[in-house]
C-alpha cells in the first residue's frame, strides 16, 4: 500500500498569530517634559564650560610659550649687541675701519683684541704710526683767486709735514 503522507499537527511554534500590540511604554520622553529639559541645560552649560576650561588653558599655554620665545629671542639680540659693542670698541681703539671691524673674530674680548692686531699686521699697519687717511686730498683753493696755484707744490707741503710731525 502506498505511503501517504500524513499532515502532521502543527505546533505552536510555528503557527502564525496575529501579535498583540506591545503596551504603550514610552522608549522616551517627551521634549517637553521637565527632566529632559534639566539635562539639555546641564548638558548645555557643562559643553559650555568645558569649552571655556579649554580655550584658557590654551590661551594660557600660548602666552607663556609667547612670553618663553620673547624672552629667547631677546637673550639673542643682547649677546650679539654686547658682542659687536666690543668688537667696535676694540676696532675703534685699533684704528680700524666699520668694515674691518666686522670682519674680527672672536668670543672674548682678548680673542678680539688678537685678532685685531693680526689683521693690522697683515695690512701692514703699525699701530705705532698713526692710520693714513683713505679720503683723498682735494686740492683746494683760495676763494679770492680760484685759477690761483697754491704757494707750495704737494711735495714741499709734505716734506713740510714730515719735519712737522718728527719722522
Amino acid at each position: 500500500m502506498p505511503e501517504t503522507e500524513k499532515a502532521e499537527p502543527a505546533s505552536p511554534e510555528t503557527t502564525t498569530t496575529p501579535e498583540a500590540p506591545p503596551a504603550k511604554t514610552p522608549d522616551r520622553l517627551s521634549d517637553d517634559h521637565p527632566l529632559v529639559k534639566a539635562f539639555q541645560a546641564t548638558k548645555n552649560e557643562l559643553t559650555s564650560t568645558k569649552s571655556k576650561v579649554k580655550e584658557f588653558e590654551d590661551a594660557n599655554k600660548t602666552e607663556q610659550e609667547r612670553l618663553t620665545e620673547k624672552a629667547t629671542t631677546l637673550e639673542t639680540e643682547l649677546t650679539t649687541a654686547q658682542a659687536n659693542a666690543i668688537r667696535f670698541e676694540i676696532a675703534l681703539d685699533k684704528g680700524l675701519t666699520k668694515s674691518q671691524a666686522k670682519r674680527l673674530v672672536g668670543s672674548t674680548r682678548e680673542e678680539l683684541e688678537a685678532d685685531a692686531e693680526e689683521l693690522l699686521t697683515d695690512l701692514g699697519v703699525d699701530e705705532d704710526k698713526p692710520s693714513p687717511s683713505r679720503r683723498p686730498q682735494e686740492r683746494l683753493r683760495p676763494g679770492a683767486a680760484p685759477d690761483a696755484e697754491p704757494e707750495k707744490s704737494p711735495a714741499e707741503l709734505a716734506e713740510a709735514v714730515v719735519k712737522a710731525r718728527g719722522y
